[in-house]
């Protein structure tokens, strides 16, 4: 069996890798679904057969949550042994830079979220508390809380760049927060909200989300708007609107699906490229979710 690499044994091996790409090479397989950002952070749906190899150090956090099979695994770094057994509602934090022997017998469905240090630091600045914060290893950690929102975070992924992408952003700001409340050495409780955005912040937020030109959407550019960081514009907007930034913009271009569908003769095809999905498969699908109908099953009804 193979012994993972102890710190001083780093030298033998390249240079830690992106997460996802070191996940890709010891999975042998490609994710299922994935999206990232330009720093390797986000989230990535994974179904791989079983797995008993050494898993080098990487450049980002990996917090996993597992779904399906129930198993016992064990995970070995240096002369510590862990066993534990996987099932929805725990966690496995691999902390950036560390490196472990897996042995996982059967197949697995699971969701990772990777996590810069830098966006764990500045959740953790944004939110009061003191830095430098370091996440705990963790395997088979009960957490229902951060198990159930990534297993959920796959089903919210669209094919719609926009909305993919300030969703992750909305939910990794999300899990950090919760990361640094319940798996670091020195939890913290995040300051809470202190009311809702200013009329005219609200305003412009608003615009921003609604134009259909190229105008950033990022939950960067939203926040800098309002003169926020994204963790208190977040708190802020919903506090306004009662949803989250993401969940608004959904609801938006579902309006703006409904009313083309209703009030043109566009094709379904045409409404999905009009709303920025990478398909028409994508759109329908969504739209199904949220609405229970197929867009021309609704457009039949509604007409």
């Amino acid at each position: 069996m193979t012994t993972p690499p102890t710190a001083s044994d780093h030298s033998r091996y390249p240079p830690a890798a992106p997460a996802d790409q070191e996940m890709a090479r010891v999975l042998g397989t490609t994710p299922f679904r994935m999206t990232l950002d330009q720093s390797g952070a986000g989230i990535a749906h994974w179904k791989h057969g079983p797995l008993h190899d050494v898993i080098l150090p990487m450049t980002h956090h990996v917090i996993m949550a597992y779904n399906g099979i129930v198993q016992r695994m064990q995970r070995r770094s240096g002369r510590s042994t862990v066993i534990g057994t996987v099932r929805p509602g725990v966690v496995i934090i691999i902390p950036e830079g560390s490196s472990s022997r897996w042995d996982v017998p059967k197949p697995v469905d699971i969701v990772q979220l990777y996590l810069p240090r830098a966006s764990l630091a500045r959740i953790a600045g944004e939110a009061g508390i003191a830095t430098p914060v370091e996440l705990l290893e963790r395997t088979a950690q009960p957490d229902p809380i951060t198990s159930r929102l990534l297993l959920s975070a796959s089903d919210f992924l669209e094919g719609n760049e926009v909305l993919d992408t300030l969703f992750r952003q909305q939910l990794i700001d999300l899990l950090a927060t919760r990361l640094l409340a319940a798996h670091t050495g020195a939890p913290a409780t995040a300051q809470p909200a202190r009311g809702g955005l200013a009329p005219k912040a609200l305003l412009r937020a608003i615009e921003r989300l609604r134009s259909d030109s190229d105008t950033d959407v990022s939950l960067a550019a939203l926040a800098a708007e309002a003169g926020l960081s994204r963790f208190h514009f977040c708190r802020a907007f919903k506090e306004s609107t009662g949803l989250a930034p993401h969940a608004w913009l959904r609801q938006h271009r579902l309006e703006q699906a409904m009313n083309m569908l209703r009030d043109t003769d566009a094709s379904v095809m045409s409404v999905a490229a009009a709303l920025g999905y990478a398909s028409q498969s994508a759109f329908s699908a969504r739209f199904r979710k949220l609405t229970g109908e197929t867009p021309s099953d609704w457009r039949r009804r509604a007409r």
